[in-house]
């Protein structure tokens, strides 16, 4: 009886550890990866988050960007990281569109990533330089065919939703449009604006002071519903072209061994942060709108946006190999 009731008690003892260390996560920093460097819209969307995730949490929330190979080398770190939630990844929808821009990658975006919730939708804006003669996307599309391949668009660089978001558009409107590559948003703003290129599609943040400023000419917001910040601006589906959306997604990822505790205590605290009013105000203020959702619905969103943005890549050409 005594060599049983050891026994037992053993057993109980290698129970114990797990749970204990459930209740006690985190119970040290945590490290958020994003895939873009300093300034860049994961940047400017975490950062407020940070705080707040503190308070929530007892631990700091320590960003580390590690841009690179179009988000890749981030999403590689997390993938190899330990699974015990002190490795984050603040992902965005260059994780699912890489797959078919790269013929091959270090990951497998369905196999080595556990969903956890989406944080934010970030539309973009189809911004003219004020001298181009239209004032809807209609006359947009009116005017690349009466002269195909003429009209030119910017871009942060072949294979973003910057340079996809029109390659919807032209698929759908079946136009003909020169892509203009840069090496990042900044750059294609600025010569949207200077009048080197025509037009571009890019997030509501970067380009708002400029609309304001009358600097850019806005025609369309990309997403499903018109955006907060430029409530006045319609959709691209209202504008004569249905069934059209392009919008850049943030949210946390971990690695798929994550426990579903720890997922479903990220999930939680993440929630709570990004629903606070201020978290809304800044979010809205830079052109996102909050989101959340449960980690089986951001599974399913996952595996949906990349059928959709395969579909994008195709009929675009575009490569990153």
């Amino acid at each position: 009886m005594k060599r049983v009731t050891v026994a037992v008690s053993g057993l109980l003892f290698l129970l114990v550890p797990p749970l204990a260390h459930a209740q006690q996560y985190p119970s040290k920093p945590i490290r958020v990866i994003l895939p873009f460097p300093s300034g860049g819209g994961a940047d400017a969307l975490m950062r407020p988050l940070a705080p707040k995730l503190a308070e929530l949490t007892g631990q700091q929330w320590v960003i580390d960007n590690r841009p690179g190979a179009n988000g890749n080398i981030a999403a590689e770190v997390t993938a190899n990281a330990a699974p015990d939630g002190y490795t984050l990844f603040f992902a965005n929808s260059s994780l699912v569109i890489n797959p078919s821009l790269y013929s091959k990658l270090p990951f497998n975006v369905e196999r080595d990533f556990a969903p956890i919730t989406l944080a934010a939708m970030t539309p973009s804006v189809l911004a003219t330089h004020p001298s181009l003669p239209v004032k809807t996307v209609a006359d947009l599309i009116a005017l690349a065919r009466r002269q195909p391949g003429k009209l030119n668009f910017a871009s942060g660089g072949a294979g973003n939703t910057m340079h996809l978001g029109v390659e919807l558009l032209k698929s759908m409107a079946k136009v003909d449009m020169l892509h203009v590559p840069y090496k990042g948003a900044g750059p294609a703003i600025i010569d949207v604006i200077a009048g080197q290129c025509d037009f571009l599609v890019v997030n509501i943040g970067p380009v708002i002071g400029h609309i304001r400023g009358g600097k850019l000419n806005p025609l369309v917001v990309t997403s499903k519903t018109r955006a907060t910040v430029l409530p006045n601006i319609p959709t691209v589906a209202e504008s004569g072209l249905p069934g059209y959306e392009s919008t850049t997604w943030y949210g946390f990822v971990g690695q798929a061994a994550l426990p579903k505790d720890i997922i479903a205590r990220v999930n939680s605290v993440a929630s709570a942060a990004i629903k606070t009013a201020d978290t809304r105000e800044r979010y809205i203020a830079l052109g996102a709108e909050p989101f959340t959702n449960t980690p089986e619905q951001y599974a399913t969103f996952i595996r949906k946006d990349m059928q959709d943005w395969a579909k994008v890549v195709k009929v675009s050409g575009a490569r990153l190999d």
